[in-house]
């Protein structure tokens, strides 16, 4: 964890289901290389009597690291665009290494994609359901620091 500096994380969007989705934010907010987690309910997202699939996306930003080249002469810094501490492939092997969380079911060059299932037998019940959850991880450019509601920081 960063000294000092926590990772932001917006869940104004997200209804706070999904265990595994839960665990992959905690996991996210202790790397240094992140700086902004948004979580949100995806539209498939359904209910029935026998299963519940339960859709979320993650979006996040990685730290930026400000680069300046030096002349001859120090008052000639030549600026370079700031280079992402991590990569989504980056991300993807941190989290495959991490017990917990595991290698992706998916993985492309801008989405990391997990997929779980567990069976769930609620007390005095003979018949459980199904849980089935979803979770989308995309790669974003982080907000504004204004554009995060204090609400929303963890």
């Amino acid at each position: 964890m960063r000294d000092g500096h926590s990772v932001q994380v917006e869940t104004a969007n997200w209804g706070g289901e999904g265990t595994f989705t839960q665990l992959l934010v905690e996991r996210l907010r202790e790397l240094d290389a992140v700086s902004f987690v948004r979580v949100e309910d995806a539209p498939a997202t359904r209910s029935e009597a026998d299963y519940n699939f339960i859709s979320n996306e993650i979006y996040v930003a990685f730290a930026l690291r400000e680069t300046a080249r030096a002349g001859a002469f120090a008052f000639l810094r030549r600026r370079t665009p700031p280079e992402r501490l991590m990569t989504i492939d980056a991300l993807a092997a941190v989290l495959a290494a991490m017990p917990d969380v595991g290698a992706p079911d998916y993985q492309d060059e801008g989405m990391l994609q997990y997929l779980r299932a567990e069976r769930i037998v609620p007390p005095y019940q003979t018949r459980g359901y199904k849980l089935v959850e979803l979770v989308r991880l995309y790669e974003v450019a982080a907000p504004a620091a204004n554009e995060v509601r204090s609400s929303d920081r963890h």
